[in-house]
């Protein structure tokens, strides 16, 4: 089934030029990338995306981190690709993450690791949304 996902390229991954080997391995997967804009996160919306944190002693550090920068917000498309992309993207904690993962290849903890991407298609509409308005339509792709 084709769906949309919403990735998020972090303050580190940008601050160490990893956008293009980034963007190079979904295309790599012949994922599409759908939408795709390089901008600096506000308080106000890293506030609305982390709001399950705000309890956590972190949530400030999270905060402080996801508005140091540029992110780049991306919406991939492709069959299962909320799963896809979770995989390529490997576990939270960049020390624990397999090689071959982007984290397990770029990040090197947990705080800072370089990539977020949507963990559920309800996530991912209301992330899509959030970031970038109205939920585009899926392109479909002639091969």
């Amino acid at each position: 089934m084709t769906e949309q996902t919403l990735v998020i390229i972090k303050p580190d991954g940008v601050r160490h030029n990893l956008i293009g080997r980034i963007l190079q391995r979904f295309e790599d997967r012949r994922l599409v990338i759908s939408h795709m804009r390089l901008d600096t996160m506000t308080e106000e919306l890293a506030r609305k995306h982390y709001a399950h944190l705000q309890d956590r002693p972190f949530f400030q550090e999270i905060l402080d981190y996801m508005t140091s920068g540029p992110v780049v917000y991306l919406v991939l498309e492709g069959e299962n690709i909320i799963q896809l992309v979770r995989t390529m993207v490997g576990v939270t904690d960049g020390a624990k993450a397999a090689p071959g993962t982007i984290r397990g290849d770029f990040a090197t903890n947990k705080s800072e690791n370089i990539i977020h991407a949507s963990d559920s298609p309800e996530a991912a509409r209301a992330e899509i949304e959030r970031f970038f308005g109205k939920v585009p339509a899926i392109i479909e792709c002639v091969s």
